[in-house]
């Protein structure tokens, strides 16, 4: 870290940075300044939003649009959909502001060259939406370029780790032994392809069943499952809701259990159900209970939640950026900034860091000397450097560094010929360069 990096004049972040450069994508509203608290933008007529909600695919995946009407899908998901609330509670934590140029002007390699970051995330070679940094529980670098910083975008598959977070807790308070099968805590299960695989294989997406993520083939276990929770394109033999189609499903396991990594979002709706099963409420009331009234949240936050109310925990969270950075903090030294008491325990950490299995990712294909160490308990990667990592659909994601004090929330979209830098490429690419040789004191 160079002397004289940061600016403590809180003032500097709140200055909007230049337009121009950010190209037009995503849209045609008028992107956000920097800073903390935004004036309200009207950025379309109603009859523009009823286009918007016109183009939404009815013959099809939904969310599988691209370019500005993925923009626009990912700002206003909350409109076009059913959501279940998560509540937030008592004063809002407000969070300092400590700019650091030195994340700011970080080089990101793109095909016109090399750009400071601030840059490249307004250039047309980026699709970001909003990113949002903090640096020992302060804000060292904010900007929504293409979005406004009262949205709440939606965070795709990072919901994923609310479904290991709480499950952990439950495991501490000795709810939930991950060593036991799955049927244990979901009596319903007992007579699925699911019996007899742990918790711990399930939260680490390491069932050995086929029932990986499938958007083609519309009779595969994966879409059947979409089809069931709402997510997928409904034909008119569509399961009628998760619960039952999970428990009556007949595939192959093509693997043992604990074998080998498969991503899938079924796999996530069995730890909500166990979370529903075990605390007798629905799991957005979890996230409610156990974290978001808990972290002086500015707003409240929502699942989508297609039918019947059933939350999307595999993939349907919306909250403001700050906020999902806010509850990120509870995995770093920092928590304190947000709560009184530390919900996320060292032990629990721990695990994230040390507890998970390399060869899963190793025999999903991950090469021996990647960078990556393991996933764990729905976290898509932690790495030698010890970022742990979520992403989402879209280039969304979760990152927390418990040993460097960092955290970072971003979010964007695809571009209609894909030819975006990934935003979280390069946003991790800048931690490491500046946050490299840093650890928490």
């Amino acid at each position: 870290m160079q002397p004289g990096g940061r600016k403590t004049a809180a003032a500097a972040l709140t200055v909007a940075l230049s337009l121009a450069a950010c190209g037009g994508a995503g849209g045609e509203h008028e992107q956000a300044p920097a800073g903390a608290v935004s004036d309200f933008v009207q950025d379309e007529s109603q009859q523009a939003v009823m286009e918007h909600h016109r183009r939404v695919p009815t013959d099809d995946i939904w969310w599988t649009v691209t370019g500005d009407e993925m923009a626009w899908m990912h700002r206003h998901a909350s409109e076009l959909f059913p959501t279940v609330e998560v509540y937030r509670g008592g004063p809002v934590r407000e969070l300092e502001y400590e700019p650091l140029d030195e994340l700011a002007q970080a080089s990101v390699v793109t095909p016109s060259g090399p750009m400071p970051f601030s840059t490249f995330i307004r250039s047309d070679h980026s699709t970001a939406m909003g990113v949002v940094v903090l640096h020992k529980g302060k804000i060292v670098f904010e900007d929504y370029p293409r979005m406004q910083e009262y949205e709440k975008p939606i965070y795709w598959s990072t919901a994923k780790m609310f479904t290991g977070a709480v499950i952990r807790l439950l495991e501490e308070r000795g709810q939930v032994d991950v060593s036991k099968p799955i049927e244990h805590y979901v009596p319903r299960l007992a007579d699925s392809v699911f019996a007899g695989t742990t918790v711990r294989n399930v939260l680490d997406m390491a069932l050995g069943v086929d029932c990986y993520e499938e958007y083609e083939d519309r009779d595969s276990c994966y879409y059947r499952y979409s089809m069931a929770i709402g997510d997928g394109f409904r034909s008119e033999d569509a399961p009628d809701n998760p619960y039952d189609f999970m428990t009556t499903v007949r595939v192959e396991r093509t693997a043992p259990q604990g074998e080998i990594f498969v991503y899938s979002g079924g796999t996530t709706f069995l730890l909500q159900w166990l979370v529903e099963e075990v605390t007798g409420f629905p799991f957005q009331d979890s996230i409610t209970r156990e974290f978001w009234q808990h972290i002086g949240a500015e707003n409240d936050a929502e699942f989508i939640a297609y039918r019947y109310g059933i939350a999307l925990a595999h993939g349907g969270f919306l909250a403001k950026t700050r906020d999902l950075a806010r509850f990120g903090l509870l995995y770093t030294p920092s928590y304190t900034v947000v709560s009184d008491k530390q919900i996320i325990s060292d032990a629990h950490i721990d695990l994230l860091l040390n507890g998970g299995r390399s060869h899963l990712l190793r025999n999903a294909g991950v090469p021996e000397d990647s960078p990556i160490k393991h996933n764990v308990y729905q976290w898509d990667r932690v790495d030698e450097n010890g970022y742990i990592y979520k992403g989402g659909w879209g280039g969304q994601g979760l990152i927390v560094n418990p040993e460097k004090d960092v955290v970072a929330v971003f979010s964007s979209y695809f571009k209609d010929d894909f030819s975006e830098v990934p935003l979280d490429e390069a946003l991790l690419g800048v931690m490491n360069e500046v946050f490299g040789d840093e650890a928490s004191k």
